[in-house]
């Protein structure tokens, strides 16, 4: 690799932000966190997000900030992928998305690319648009969340995409969104010195509630409610389940509950629990909420799955939370939580499936009710651990030779 030296542009700078997004809420909402940072730190900038994202367009953005939408993918049970809407074959989609994204990169330009968590794309997709922003002389970056999944996993999955080479010969730095001494990613794979060496810890990306105008809250919502949210949803049917089977094994539970289901639930699941949840004059369902910063304001405490953008919430608005973490496909929902739990920031629950145990609704319902005396994460007093979005605008500044202001 050649020694990282910033560009710098003779106009407004232009940041592309790409992410595969072939399932769930995590990679987009990471990529427009950060793409409304930047736009708001350079005014007069323009910063393009590239995702195959099926619900971007539910979600607001500030001046400066687009997307362009590539045709959807979705993972089957047997973990085969096929398009999402199109009647084409998953090679014919994955060729589509491709073209997409390389014509995109020509005309857009980008003084600065960012790709979120996959070094080649969603499969290989990216290797030809960053094999053209080299030659045109375009920073590349990688940018990965603190934990990605077990080292040995990951460097078999690495190396059947080809990422690896990708990591040693295509990208200009990694910027890992978390701490160190909490966790190092990229530890434990085979990838050499000189590429650990580019790696920068930003710590987690802190939220903010939005600007934009706010929904007025309903006026027969308790305060000091829990906040039950298992991310997109797709794969958090087992952790509602846990909460409302707490509900009805204990009487005496009366704290009050709002759940968000979120938007990829299966709807007959969806349906079922909002059945079971409206027996409890306690608990308010939501199938989904864009602007998911403002409940988490408002709640008293927060019982989660655990997910990157989930936990940077909880944290940025001091939460005390529980997460009952995912252990499949990844165990990097486990690895996050055990690691957080080990410093003091959440309590950790046993898995809502794929356990070795049953589930115990006393479980949930004692973890529901120990939010209330729970500390919050600030107690922990952990230098560093949210100043990931000003690390990150600090690194683009670099990146693009942009003076501080």
């Amino acid at each position: 690799m050649d020694s990282f030296s910033p560009v710098v542009p003779d106009r407004p700078a232009r940041i592309m932000i790409y992410s595969h997004d072939t399932f769930g809420l995590g990679h987009i909402r990471r990529a427009r966190t950060i793409a409304m940072a930047l736009a708001e730190d350079m005014p007069g900038s323009s910063i393009l997000i590239v995702t195959g994202s099926p619900i971007v367009g539910r979600f607001d953005f500030p001046d400066g900030v687009d997307f362009v939408r590539v045709p959807g993918v979705v993972k089957l049970p047997s973990g085969d992928y096929v398009s999402h809407n199109m009647n084409l074959d998953i090679a014919e989609t994955v060729a589509l998305r491709e073209g997409i994204i390389l014509t995109t990169a020509e005309n857009f330009a980008p003084d600065l690319l960012i790709v979120d968590k996959e070094p080649t794309g969603f499969r290989g997709e990216m290797l030809s648009t960053l094999a053209l922003l080299r030659t045109l002389g375009t920073r590349i970056v990688l940018g990965v969340r603190d934990v990605l999944d077990e080292a040995e996993t990951l460097a078999v999955e690495w190396e059947r995409k080809n990422a690896v080479e990708a990591i040693e010969t295509l990208y200009d730095e990694f910027w890992v969104y978390g701490l160190e001494h909490i966790y190092a990613p990229l530890q434990g794979l085979p990838i050499s010195a000189d590429a650990l060496s580019r790696a920068r810890y930003t710590g987690y990306l802190r939220r903010e509630p939005a600007d934009w105008p706010q929904p007025p809250i309903p006026d027969d919502r308790p305060e000091d409610f829990v906040l039950i949210t298992p991310g997109g949803g797709g794969d958090g049917e087992a952790l509602i389940d846990w909460v409302l089977d707490a509900y009805e094994a204990d009487s005496r539970l009366n704290i009050p509950a709002v759940i968000v289901f979120g938007p990829f639930m299966n709807t007959e699941k969806r349906q079922l629990f909002e059945r079971r949840a409206h027996r409890f004059r306690n608990i308010e369902t939501i199938s989904f909420d864009s602007r998911l910063e403002r409940l988490m304001i408002e709640a008293g405490g927060v019982i989660a799955m655990g997910g990157y953008n989930t936990f940077c919430e909880i944290l940025s608005f001091d939460k005390p939370a529980a997460i009952s973490p995912r252990i499949s496909p990844r165990k990097e929902q486990f690895i996050r939580a055990e690691a957080a739990e080990r410093f003091g920031l959440v309590n950790m629950l046993p898995p809502a499936s794929g356990g070795d145990s049953p589930r115990d609704p006393g479980v949930m319902a004692q973890a529901i009710r120990n939010l209330r005396t729970q500390p919050p994460p600030s107690e922990a007093l952990i230098p560093g651990l949210l100043d990931g979005l000003d690390r990150v605008v600090e690194f683009a500044r670099e990146a693009l030779g942009v003076k501080a202001s």
